[in-house]
């Protein structure tokens, strides 16, 4: 009996599917698994508890990027971390969640998240909550959704998620340019993504 088990990224559409990209724990193939109309994007493991190393953390975002990039799959990202013991198992989450994933594949389809953050210059002076209304209006007008997330320094005037079209991305990476050069006086953005909408999907999913 294999050691080996199924290190989850995130749930597509029924294809079979392989991708040559290095995945969690130095996995040279990832690969999917079937079930009706959804498939679970893996790769081998050995462990069931993979190490929250940087170097994962990346081969986790860099595995769900490159799915979403090759031919624009819409993808229900996992957090890092989810690991299946054998096929049964994983099999068992695609049937109970078939509902929910579905309806996630359906609000997200066709989309990418992009992350924006306004961060000040030191001894920079200026009025943050015009400026943040007044990106805030812009960027709302090229995205399907948005969601708050936590201003952990001082410094940081704005840090939101944005889940924009694909047909969108040019354009609201135009205004992000224009945005900067605006501001560059007393403010830096830092502009992010795509990444899969992990901000966008409220799914609380177990192993066994």
């Amino acid at each position: 009996m294999s050691d080996s088990h199924y290190y989850a990224y995130g749930i597509i559409e029924n294809e079979e599917y392989n991708l040559k990209v290095t995945g969690v724990g130095g996995a040279d193939r990832v690969y999917t698994v079937n079930h009706r109309p959804l498939a679970a994007v893996v790769s081998d493991i050995d462990t069931l508890e993979p190490e929250q190393t940087d170097e994962n953390l990346r081969a986790h975002d860099n595995v769900l990027r490159a799915v979403m990039e090759d031919g624009r799959r819409t993808v229900v990202p996992m957090r890092f971390g989810m690991v299946f013991k054998d096929e049964r198992t994983l099999k068992n989450v695609l049937r109970g969640g078939r509902g929910m994933f579905n309806r996630a594949l359906y609000e997200i389809d066709g989309t990418v998240e992009l992350g924006v953050k306004l961060i000040a210059n030191e001894d920079g002076t200026f009025d943050r909550e015009a400026i943040r209304e007044d990106v805030a209006d812009r960027l709302r007008d090229m995205s399907v959704q948005e969601a708050e997330n936590g201003l952990f320094s001082d410094r940081l005037v704005m840090n939101r998620s944005y889940l924009v079209d694909h047909d969108q991305q040019a354009a609201f990476g135009a205004a992000i340019d224009e945005i900067t050069e605006e501001h560059d006086d007393h403010l830096s953005v830092q502009y992010s993504g795509p990444w899969a909408p992990y901000n966008f999907i409220d799914i609380e999913i177990g192993t066994q």
